[in-house]
């Protein structure tokens, strides 16, 4: 596929001021925080990355509690939730008629269980948005590699995508490619990143199928990665975004300049927003040694602070364990950060060390800087500074600030600056 078809398969709207975003866009933009399960082989074998030759006899989660799981993301403030569906051993957690690599050969629910299933309609019951994740690279097919594979992964898709509800996000990762298990072959098999998957065709199938959803790579065509697995943007985040090969040349999934996903660009083509993901443990999977590395509430907020605050979202993985639970110690810091993030953002009238704003973002990212003043009986004193506004920018204060008068200034743009929300908070909980 050359750079010029795949940028043409890219959303683009053009509004007064620059590209602004889809309607799909901002149903995602309200969302700011939600959950990402790694669980799947790996959970079971203490691995990352599993092989491909793992038998699913392994998978058996003892006490699988699907509104547990949510109940611990809920609790954090988390408005959606993205399951791994398929991580690149190829295991799948629905019996998926694709292959026999799945929970339909394992002895959980004596084979007739399905993770996904019971996922999203645990999601539905909390309010959550559910949304997917399907590997392209598959170390467990025999297929991987060939044609007959992109086919084998479209029909995945298509099950995820019209068995299971509204999908709010589909997930596709940018690791393509290398050793694996591959039906017995065990060897190493390459792929042409930009041309194998065919990924115009699987985002016009997911179009059809799931209009509201955005579609997440490196390269979008809705959403793209921060280019970092930490979960911060960098202080400017502009929303649009021209994806570009290391080279300079056409980009791929897993073939882009991807430290760039941290600023983004601030005269870009296409409205695609950064996603900040990152883990609450060391590790994407549970293992039993990182128990007691679980991110604080405190280190949670600060992320926080950096994603959602600098207009991106906050995509925070909780891995359950080999219960088929979220773990007490990740339940705990969920908890305590949640009810720390409801306190702090309460509508009151008080001393402040928080400064939110929002843009609205119908009409494009107008605002290039803008600075913060309060009233004192010497006159105006510049506060706090920012760069990008966009659909949420969150200013945090070194020390609290008491004011009877509090303005902001916005101090360049491309247009007239439309701000729809100015408020001041002061942080609790912590």
């Amino acid at each position: 596929m050359t750079r010029r078809e795949l940028l043409a398969a890219l959303p683009l709207s053009l509004a007064a001021q620059g590209v602004a975003p889809s309607a799909r866009h901002l149903l995602w933009h309200k969302l700011e925080f939600y959950g990402f399960l790694h669980f799947t082989m790996n959970t079971f074998t203490d691995k990352e990355w599993g092989y491909g030759d793992e038998q699913p006899s392994l998978f058996n989660p003892t006490a699988f509690d699907a509104d547990q799981i949510i109940e611990a993301l809920a609790s954090a403030g988390m408005k959606g939730v993205i399951l791994t569906a398929k991580h690149h051993d190829g295991f799948c957690l629905w019996p998926t008629k694709t292959t026999e690599h799945s929970v339909k050969h394992s002895p959980w629910r004596n084979g007739q269980g399905d993770v996904v299933k019971e996922i999203a309609a645990a999601a539905r019951r909390k309010g959550l948005a559910f949304g997917v994740y399907l590997s392209p690279w598959d170390r467990n097919h025999p297929h991987y590699g060939k044609p007959e594979y992109v086919q084998v992964y479209r029909a995945q898709l298509r099950e995820l995508l019209t068995n299971y509800g509204p999908i709010f996000e589909v997930w596709h990762d940018g690791a393509n490619g290398g050793d694996g298990f591959y039906g017995g072959a065990r060897e190493k098999r390459t792929i042409d990143k930009h041309s194998y998957y065919q990924w115009p065709g699987t985002w016009d199938m997911v179009r059809k199928l799931q209009p509201n959803a955005v579609i997440f790579s490196d390269v979008g065509p809705d959403i793209r990665w921060v280019g970092n697995e930490s979960g911060f943007a960098n202080e400017t985040c502009w929303a649009t975004y021209s994806p570009v090969g290391p080279d300079g040349g056409p980009p791929a999934p897993g073939h882009t300049r991807y430290k760039e996903g941290g600023t983004g660009h601030r005269n870009g083509a296409h409205w695609m927003p950064a996603e900040c993901d990152v883990s609450i443990r060391p590790g994407w999977f549970w293992h039993e040694n990182q128990n007691v590395k679980v991110k604080s509430p405190r280190q949670l907020m600060d992320l926080y602070y950096k994603s959602v605050g600098r207009g991106a979202s906050f995509l925070l993985n909780v891995p359950p364990d080999r219960r088929g639970l979220i773990h007490e110690a990740d339940a705990a810091s969920l908890k305590a950060f949640g009810n720390a993030l409801r306190t702090t953002f309460l509508k009151r009238d008080q001393t402040f060390d928080v400064i939110r704003l929002r843009e609205d973002i119908r009409h494009g990212q107008r605002i290039d800087s803008i600075e913060i003043d309060i009233e004192e009986p010497s006159g105006w004193r510049t506060i706090a500074r920012a760069t990008s506004v966009g659909a949420c920018r969150l200013i945090k204060l070194d020390q609290p600030v008491t004011a009877k008068k509090v303005r902001h200034r916005v101090t360049q743009s491309t247009g007239p600056a439309r701000i729809t929300e100015f408020g001041l908070y002061k942080e609790q909980g912590l």
